[in-house]
């Protein structure tokens, strides 16, 4: 991992990147239940889940979602930080063996409405996909980046 100065302007609208899989397990599951709580059965009794239409256990959205925005996470740029994420949504469920991939491209880059000369959003699409090339869940990672001075930008 670098450490990496990236301002607003060195963002390009279809960037695109995609990471390698991760393999979701039942200790991710247990782990995740017992960090935040949720021990709802869809995803801590087998038996239960046995009867329902989903067959099986299923992971936490918000397991998911953490491990794929953490499956992004690259070079540390100290011109950027995490703003948000805007319409997370929970398409397939995600079992316990599956793999996921994470791809990740930039869709908009939109000015700061009281800063705009100072920063900018820069929006990323993420998908996630298993091992079967099902979209399992999209969002979109919105980062707040800083402009480079106003002498140091292209004319």
């Amino acid at each position: 991992m670098r450490t990496m100065d990236r301002w607003y302007e060195d963002h390009v609208v279809g960037e695109a990147r995609e990471t390698v899989g991760r393999t979701i397990t039942e200790a991710d599951i247990v782990l995740h239940a017992g960090q935040t709580g949720d021990f709802f059965p869809h995803h801590m009794d087998a038996e239960w889940m046995a009867t329902q239409p989903a067959g099986q256990r299923i992971a936490h959205g918000t397991l998911v979602l953490s491990v794929a925005v953490g499956m992004t996470a690259g070079d540390i740029n100290p011109q950027s930080m995490s703003y948000g994420y805007d319409r997370i949504r929970f398409i397939r469920p995600v079992f316990i063996g599956d793999t996921i991939r994470v791809a990740a491209e930039i869709t908009a880059l939109r000015p700061h409405a009281r800063t705009p000369d100072a920063t900018g959003y820069v929006d990323e699409l993420v998908t996630v996909r298993n091992q079967h090339g099902d979209t399992v869940m999209v969002l979109t990672h919105v980062y707040l980046v800083n402009r480079r001075p106003a002498g140091e930008r292209d004319v």
